[in-house]
This record gives structure tokens, C-alpha cells and sequence, in this order.
């Protein structure tokens, strides 16, 4: 099944990004009309007409596929008719992506027909996707898409893309078209990283004064409920799960503006010194407040993860504490921070399993061996690759899924490529059985914020994060070479700015259809 085109032309697999796992195409093409082109559902298809998934991905996708298609356009002839028939096995119109959906999908296209058969709708979305990016046009701006056999599905069931809502505020409007960009590349959870030490744009009904005293401004930078529920919407739309980030003890400071007494005061000697540090983890005042946050975000967040932060600890306010100190010898931690630091998180991570959640917690936590559910989720974000090699090891080692994030800080930019680097990271390449290697869930592009807002976010973003998501859904033999990696990137590039994604470009070259400024 795995036959390859001997010649790049863009006609056929060069297209389609990230690469699908198993296909035969050939060079016989059909042309596509757009006023005889339909999509619809296969008979034996547990989903019809009226599933929400399925029904706006048609129309979202017709205008993919005839990007300077209007209704106005007479094109001269209606010739026969081309039909993208549609079946998927069960009918998950109305629930949101899990993190055991399936995504797999089989992709078949003769002449006048496409059938695309998936076990989920999340599946047909990403065969969808697949079919847009194979359809091209000749020089005289006529349609045409080869016949082509394809199977396919991912490699890892984590794709991640971070964003950073808190170094500076994004608008929605600019996390949706994150979101559409997402699709494109088939990643599958936006992890929003959406409170830090800068500010708390998230509006909760439970504690307004978060928001209303520690965001930039009250109004103007705040994520209201219903765009909470805007984003989370759109993103199931597309079979992207949203997995909030409440980050804590440390990278709390907006925290304390709103919520008297859950930093700890920092002491210079025996006097406060009028500074805060990470939350203070000695009052039972904080677990109260904490379970109640956490209540409210596990009902307005669906996914059945939560991030819980738990990096970058650092232990020099909680050491100036009287009281903190005091608690320390009470509980019989003796001068050992990582013990108290341990007590925090565990009491989070429980209060989070009551309420039926999965944590994922950055590997501080690990790397302080704190006591945490089997099922808890470790997230690699430091090192080069000997060092988050040795950690997988370690991780894995220990029965723990993980994720991997180090190798994809991508908000770390150069002179040149960097996205070769992103491309020939490989997840799976630590020392571990098999076993370990399967739990290794996937991946993240981490986009943090420091320099970063809604003017330059997409370029930094795409193509680069491209990179990484083909990693993480394709077969590593099959694209194991950047070299042949290239052209097709630069092909899908291309495709983004046609999209309207400001997506930077790779090298020296030009796009057939070049991006027209705003």
C-alpha cells in the first residue's frame, strides 16, 4: 500500500501535509466543477443530515476546495457530478473529542466519486482535510484531483499547539484562526495557557475579582464565559479538544490582586516585605478556594484533562516565611522545600480526581517525586535532546504517560531553518521497552507569550509548527528526510496563505497566489 510517486510532482501526495500513513495514487485526474460538486452521507452511515460536526465541515469545506469559486462565476459547463460521499461507524455529532477518539480514516477517489469512510466524525474531519489539500488547479485556474487509495491515521493521539493568554492578552478572534490553522495541520488540542504572573484574563463566575483585578484592563482583556464557550465550540467543530492550564503554586502573582491571602508575603527578617510569592500552601483557606475554582473550570472546560502547572517553583518566599517555616517542622518536612512544594500539588491533583479529571502536570512534579495518580500525565518541557531523553526514560520507567514539549519551543526564534530541527525530533527515541515507548501520548508546540501578540503570532506559528505536526501524526521511516520534507512544506505553505494564514516562508521562492497585504 505504501507506494510513493517516483516524480515531486505537486499533483498528488506532495499536497497533502502532514503525510498520510498508506497510499497509492496515480496520475489519471478528474476535473471538479464547483457547481456540480456535493457532499453528502453514505447510507450505511450511522451519522445523516443534521449532524452539527459533519454538516458545517461541508460548507467550511467547500470554500477550501474552490478557494475563487462564487456563486456569481458561470463556469461555462455543468459537466457530470462529483460526489464526496461520507460514512462514518457511530454518531458522535453532538459530544466533543476524547482523548481515545479515533481518528482514523480511508480515503478512496475514482472518477465522479470520493468515499470516505471513518470510525468517528472526528476521523471524516481529518479525511476531509486531506481530500482539500489534494484538489489543485491547472494555469487556467481549472480543477482537478487525482485517483487515489488512501489509509490513514496518527502516529501519537496528543498533538498540541500552547498558547499564551496572560504575557499578552490575544482576542478571539485570533485564537479561532489558531484553530483553523490547527486543522490544516491536523493537530488536535489546544492547550490554553490562559492565567500567569501577568495577568488573569479568565472571568470566573465563581471569583470575578480575578479577572477584574488581575487583568490588563477589566473589560477590554478578559475571556468572558460565552468566549470561553465561543472557543470551545469552534474548536470541537474542528476535533480539537481545549485543555485549560491553571498553573500553580508558582506563576500566580495576578492571582494574589483578586484573592487576598492566597499568595504567600515574602519577609525581609522578621517584617513582611510587601512582596509575593507562589501560593501559600500552609492555610486551609487555599485548598477551599482552589477546589472551588477548579470545580467551576472542570464544568466550563468539557475535556476530561486540566493542566496543572506545577514548574518553576521558587522556594526563597516560602523560606522567608515564619509561618511557612513553622509549617514545614509541624508537618516534619525539615528544611526540604520539594516536600512542601509535593503536599500542594498532591492536595490539587486530589481535588481534581474528585472531579473526574485526568491531571497533567510539567515534570517538576516528576523530578520532585511527588506522590500522584497513576494516571497522571507528565509534560517534558526542559532540555536538549540528551537531557528530555534521559527524562523520558525516567518517566516512562515509572509507569507514567508523558508528553513531549522541549524540542518544540517555538516561541524560541533564529536566523535560517529551525524548522528542520522541529522535523527530525524523535519522540520515541530514548532507551526503554516497548512498552515505555507506547507511553510516550504525543507532543506540544509551546507558543509562550513574552514577545509575542495578534500581530505577529501567525507567522511565528505556521509554517514552523508544521513541522512538528507532521512528526507526530506521520510514519517516522516514511519521513525521515527534511530534504524531501522541503519542497512539499513550502507547497503547504503556500496553501496556508491562500487560506489567509500568515504562515512566514521557508526559504528564498514565491507562492503562486502571494499574500495581498491587509
Amino acid at each position: 500500500k505504501k507506494s510513493r510517486h517516483s516524480t515531486l510532482n505537486h499533483l498528488s501526495f506532495e499536497g497533502v501535509w502532514p503525510l498520510p500513513q498508506a497510499f497509492t495514487s496515480s496520475t489519471e485526474r478528474y476535473p471538479l466543477n464547483p457547481q456540480a460538486f456535493y457532499f453528502g452521507y453514505g447510507k450505511q452511515s450511522a451519522a445523516q443530515q443534521g449532524c452539527s460536526v459533519l454538516d458545517t465541515a461541508f460548507k467550511r469545506y467547500f470554500s477550501l476546495i474552490f478557494p475563487d469559486y462564487s456563486s456569481v462565476d458561470q463556469w461555462a459547463f455543468v459537466d457530470k457530478p462529483f460526489l464526496v460521499e461520507v460514512s462514518v461507524d457511530q454518531d458522535d455529532c453532538e459530544s466533543y473529542p476524547q482523548e481515545d477518539s479515533s481518528e482514523k480514516y480511508n480515503l478512496s477517489v475514482c472518477e465522479g466519486k470520493a468515499s470516505l469512510k471513518a470510525e468517528t466524525v472526528w476521523g471524516a474531519v481529518r479525511g476531509l482535510e486531506t481530500f482539500s489539500q489534494m484538489v489543485y488547479q491547472d494555469d487556467f485556474g481549472s480543477y482537478f484531483v487525482n485517483k487515489t487509495e488512501i489509509e490513514d491515521f496518527p502516529r501519537f493521539q496528543f498533538r498540541g499547539i500552547l498558547l499564551d493568554t496572560s504575557r499578552h492578552y490575544l482576542p478571539v478572534q485570533a485564537i479561532l484562526k489558531t484553530l483553523d490553522a490547527m486543522a490544516y495541520s491536523k493537530f488536535n488540542v489546544f492547550h490554553w495557557h490562559i492565567v500567569d504572573d501577568p495577568s488573569f484574563p479568565y472571568q470566573s463566575s465563581t471569583f470575578p475579582d480575578l479577572s477584574s483585578k488581575g487583568a490588563f484592563h477589566p473589560m477590554t482583556h478578559i475571556y468572558t464565559q460565552s468566549d470561553v464557550r465561543r472557543v470551545i465550540s469552534y474548536a470541537r467543530l474542528q476535533g480539537i479538544r481545549v485543555l485549560p492550564e491553571f498553573d500553580s503554586p508558582g506563576h500566580t502573582k495576578s492571582w494574589g490582586k483578586g484573592q487576598s491571602d492566597l499568595l504567600t508575603p515574602c519577609y525581609r527578617g522578621s517584617t513582611p516585605s510587601g512582596t509575593f510569592g507562589p501560593v501559600n500552601p500552609v492555610l486551609p483557606s487555599t485548598y477551599q478556594f482552589m477546589e472551588k475554582l477548579f470545580k467551576e473550570v472542570s464544568s466550563v472546560f468539557p475535556d476530561s484533562y486540566i493542566h496543572l502547572g506545577g514548574d518553576e517553583v521558587n522556594f526563597s518566599c516560602w523560606k522567608s516565611n515564619p509561618d511557612v517555616r513553622a509549617f514545614m517542622q509541624k508537618m516534619g518536612f525539615g528544611a526540604d522545600f520539594t516536600k512542601l512544594e509535593a503536599f500542594y500539588i498532591e492536595n490539587i491533583v486530589n481535588i481534581t480526581s474528585a472531579l473526574n479529571k485526568t491531571s497533567i502536570v510539567w515534570q517538576d512534579v516528576f523530578d520532585y517525586h511527588e506522590k500522584i495518580p497513576e494516571d497522571t500525565v507528565l509534560h517534558i518541557w526542559k532540555g536538549l535532546p540528551e537531557v528530555y531523553q534521559t527524562e523520558l526514560s525516567r518517566i516512562t520507567k515509572a509507569g507514567k504517560r508523558v508528553l513531549l514539549a522541549a524540542p518544540w519551543y517555538i516561541n524560541h526564534i533564529s536566523y535560517g531553518q529551525d524548522w528542520r530541527n522541529y522535523y527530525t525530533v524523535q519522540p520515541q527515541n530514548f532507551s526503554g521497552t516497548e512498552e515505555q515507548k507506547k507511553l510516550v501520548i504525543g507532543g506540544e508546540v509551546c507558543m509562550w507569550g513574552e514577545y509575542v501578540d495578534a500581530t505577529n503570532l501567525n507567522p511565528r506559528l505556521w509554517p514552523r509548527a508544521s513541522a512538528a505536526a507532521e512528526r507526530l501524526w506521520s510514519d517516522e521511516k516514511q519521513t525521515s528526510s527534511v530534504d524531501s520534507a522541503f519542497p512539499r512544506l513550502q507547497d503547504f505553505r503556500c496553501k496556508l496563505v491562500r487560506r489567509g494564514i500568515q504562515a512566514e516562508p521557508l526559504y528564498v521562492g514565491h507562492c503562486k497566489h502571494e499574500y495581498q497585504g491587509v
